[in-house]
């Protein structure tokens, strides 16, 4: 299968640059995966489309403030580092800009000396391995001294950290947001409660691959990132207990399914547990967990695109994203919503 077969053409003013200031007034498309039929609506309005007994699945990580600028001791030289991997001994795999600059050995300071951090291994792809000192919490002076990474696309600051977080955003590790999850809010949830939906969660830390072009003409030579992901006990039963029953588990965003996707067995059955997946969805997947999904619109010929294509189909996606562009629609981090059901 071809790359190309997953191009289309998008105006660059459609590129969503600033969140809304109303989670929820984000534009829904809704997109029949079996006739391609589409329908239009407001985000919050999407409690009309889900059923007493479905099981909603959201991915709970948290996004860190992962972008450090600092300069190389000795020469003064600027340098931005991206965190991307923690491992262990306060040393992440990271990526820097410019990489000429961090051979092993060199030392980079961070807020006039609040971090300090060693380069002590080139990892895969050019990343760097930088082990961190500093006096007191780690997550603290990250706060501080740390931005948001916000994905190439975006090129306005942000003005509010937390409108790059889910308002369920638990467990620090991603580099970049769960973006679907971005139209919830505290009431729409509650709505989708008191409705009967049970709505799990899920945890995988988002990494900068989901952003990283797809280079291969042919996308079975594709190699997907790898990503760490967890279920608990209690989500796990919730998820299993909806398909046993005969509901729908929908998926909140690509992360949530690829987590669902990696973790179910033959028969879409979840066993409680936790590890890494490099999972890569695309056309002739056969999905074992997952009915339905919220997502945004993706990029041309990335990843994620193929994704939804394996699910609702590839004539079906880009005839959508086709009525999308005609209808307006907002794309990417901050823009608009579609659910595939």
């Amino acid at each position: 299968m071809d790359v190309k077969d997953f191009n289309y053409e998008l105006p660059e003013e459609l590129i969503a640059q600033d969140p809304l200031e109303d989670r929820s007034a984000s534009r829904l498309m809704i997109l029949d995966k079996e006739t391609g039929e589409i329908r239009h609506k407001v985000f919050r309005d999407i409690t009309e489309e889900l059923r007493p007994g479905d099981c909603l699945v959201i991915n709970n990580t948290k996004v860190i403030p992962a972008r450090l600028f600092g300069v190389k001791e000795g020469t003064g030289a600027s340098i931005e580092i991206l965190l991307l991997k923690r491992r262990e001994n306060n040393i992440w795999e990271t990526l820097a800009r410019p990489g000429k600059k961090a051979k092993p050995g060199t030392v980079l300071s961070f807020g006039d000396g609040l971090l300090k951090g060693t380069v002590v291994d080139v990892a895969e792809e050019g990343n760097r391995l930088i082990q961190f000192s500093y006096e007191g919490i780690f997550e603290e002076i990250l706060d501080r001294l740390g931005q948001m990474p916000l994905p190439p696309y975006i090129t306005h600051p942000l003005k509010d950290k937390n409108r790059y977080q889910t308002v369920y955003a638990k467990y620090d590790g991603s580099a970049a947001a769960p973006t679907a999850g971005l139209h919830f809010t505290e009431a729409l949830l509650e709505q989708i409660r008191a409705k009967g939906v049970e709505i799990a969660s899920v945890t995988l830390h988002v990494g900068l691959g989901t952003f990283r072009p797809v280079k291969v003409e042919k996308i079975e030579e594709h190699h997907m990132h790898s990503e760490f992901y967890r279920i608990e006990q209690e989500e796990a039963e919730k998820i299993n207990r909806a398909r046993e029953t005969g509901h729908r588990v929908i998926a909140v965003g690509t992360t949530s399914c690829r987590t669902l996707e990696s973790a179910a067995d033959e028969n879409g059955h979840l066993e409680a547990g936790s590890g890494w997946t490099d999972i890569f969805i695309y056309p002739g997947y056969r999905f074992k967990c997952v009915d339905a999904l919220i997502t945004n619109f993706h990029l041309p010929q990335s990843t994620l695109v193929m994704l939804v294509s394996a699910l609702a189909g590839r004539e079906h996606i880009l005839a959508a994203y086709e009525e999308a562009v005609r209808e307006r629609y907002r794309f990417f981090s901050f823009g608009d919503a579609m659910l595939i059901q």
